[in-house]
């Protein structure tokens, strides 16, 4: 088990479930970060008092450093802030709970750093897997992945050493909020309606990449970098009870899948504990009353965000970071209500057949590429 962490992202979902898994285990938490919500972030340094404590921008820092100037924790901002976070000398492990690109240079230090990695960016891998796994094998650093799906995958893997045992991964997908519903019918779907996902709580943005399956062709991708797996080996299932939570296939046949309750604790408790399993505070899955299992095909016809996203893994090179910036600007203005449902995927569309596509892309030319699917976005 792990003797001391940081979170990146203590005040979202996967933030504030890890920090209740650390009252499980009782680890002293050394960093905490957060964007703007500063009421959230003080009440979270008045309990842990962590060393550190990191936000987005300036204004929100001074006015944290207002709140717990009684407190001996000292107050930073910015990327720099989530650097020294994440590669604080007493920490040994880093939970990457930020959304979005904020998260990759964070990472790839804590990487360099030696920390084990809770991994739940998406992004960090998204659009710089190779990059980012070149780093991990060159150092050493143990990348625990917090996904349920990545996770449950890491867990059926345990034990195999050769994955040419490996036929092929099949993440598990819920299907979101509008399982079934024809391009018709989604026309005119608002936000409320694309919050209401059927078996997780999450973050906005998360839930609404959910009901575009664009979050299971972000996984896919991911799960290709983490298992170092071409894209026609890792496939989707819609299973609608989120109670399998991935299978792998190997080459005799034998499928192996990791079922548990719908809860992220689990994940994140594994990732803090791994190799060890250790009692945790999550409802057991009742094999008796969770009902009948169900798995089909996913509707990519309806849902073309899947489409989208395996073709820029496919692709490679620049594909991938440019639609994962486009796809966040995209959803940030349907939340703001400025876009219809539909619209995000046109407008990752626009950015991915607009913006220059470079094939071996450094650090620099990933992001130089996030930044121009975001102008795009916002151009269209």
């Amino acid at each position: 088990m792990v003797k001391c962490i940081s979170i990146l992202g203590s005040t979202g979902s996967i933030g504030r479930q890890s920090l209740d898994i650390i009252d499980h285990l009782g680890i002293p938490v050394a960093a905490l970060t957060a964007g703007t919500n500063v009421e959230r972030m003080a009440q979270q340094c008045r309990k842990y008092t962590p060393k550190l404590a990191i936000m987005a921008t300036a204004f929100a820092a001074q006015e944290l450093s207002e709140k717990i100037a009684d407190l001996p924790i000292r107050v930073s901002w910015g990327e720099e802030g989530l650097i020294e976070a994440a590669t604080m000398a007493q920490v040994d492990c880093v939970i990457t709970a930020v959304m979005g690109m904020v998260g990759l240079k964070p990472t790839l230090a804590a990487i360099r750093a030696g920390k084990r990695i809770g991994l739940a960016n998406k992004e960090t891998l998204v659009c710089a897997g190779e990059l980012v796994m070149a780093e991990a094998k060159k150092y050493n650093t143990e990348i625990i992945p917090v996904d349920s799906e990545h996770s449950a995958i890491f867990q059926c893997l345990m034990g195999c050493n050769d994955r040419r045992e490996v036929k092929r991964l099949i993440l598990t997908c819920s299907g979101g909020p509008f399982y079934g519903m024809t391009r018709q019918q989604l026309q005119n779907v608002t936000k409320a309606d694309a919050l209401r996902h059927p078996n997780w709580k999450m973050g906005e943005k998360i839930t609404v990449d959910c009901a575009t399956l664009m979050n299971k062709g972000l996984e896919v991708i991911e799960a290709m970098r983490l298992y170092d797996l071409p894209l026609e080996q890792v496939d989707v299932a819609i299973h609608r009870q989120s109670i399998v939570h991935s299978f792998v296939e190997f080459t005799d046949g034998a499928v192996m899948a990791q079922l548990g309750s719908p809860d992220m604790r689990l994940p994140i408790q594994l990732a803090m504990t791994y190799p060890q399993r250790m009692a945790c505070p999550v409802e057991p899955l009742d094999l008796f009353s969770c009902g009948p299992l169900t798995f089909s095909p996913p509707d990519m016809e309806n849902f073309p965000c899947l489409a989208l996203a395996r073709a820029c893994a496919k692709a490679g090179g620049t594909a991938c970071p440019v639609m994962n910036g486009a796809n966040e600007e995209a959803v940030a203005m349907f939340l703001a209500g400025k876009i219809g449902f539909y619209d995000i995927y046109e407008r990752v569309c626009a950015a991915v057949d607009s913006v220059p596509f470079i094939q071996n892309p450094d650090l620099k030319q990933i992001l130089e590429s996030d930044r121009l699917a975001r102008q795009c976005v916002k151009d269209f």
